[in-house]
């Protein structure tokens, strides 16, 4: 019997809400060094990205904010964003308030 959480490249694992039968998907994201995180990409669907360890540095549209551990930040849906590690250990979750992981990758 699965327990729902799969593995992806560049992710620590990541379920999504459909396989549970809940309207959110959450990955969890980890990255040992400086540097790390995703391309530019947007969802059609608001992301928040819940840190718990290290810091990143995101660009949410227009707007750039240096996030860290405790901080809960907001990728409004259709808005393009990325983050980069700038203090590793880096941890968080990302939770996609819809049933299924949807991502345009712009770069």
């Amino acid at each position: 019997m699965s327990d729902g959480l799969r593995r992806s490249p560049g992710l620590h694992g990541h379920v999504e809400g459909r396989d549970l039968g809940t309207s959110v998907t959450v990955l969890f994201v980890t990255h040992d060094k400086p540097g790390g995180g995703p391309k530019l990409h947007w969802h059609p669907y608001d992301e928040l990205f819940v840190i718990r360890r290290g810091r990143a540095r995101f660009t949410v549209g227009d707007e750039v904010i240096d996030g860290g551990p405790g901080d809960v930040i907001r990728g409004p849906a259709n808005v393009p964003h990325r983050f980069e590690v700038i203090e590793a250990p880096y941890e968080a979750q990302d939770i996609h308030l819809s049933p299924e992981w949807i991502q345009t990758d712009l770069e």
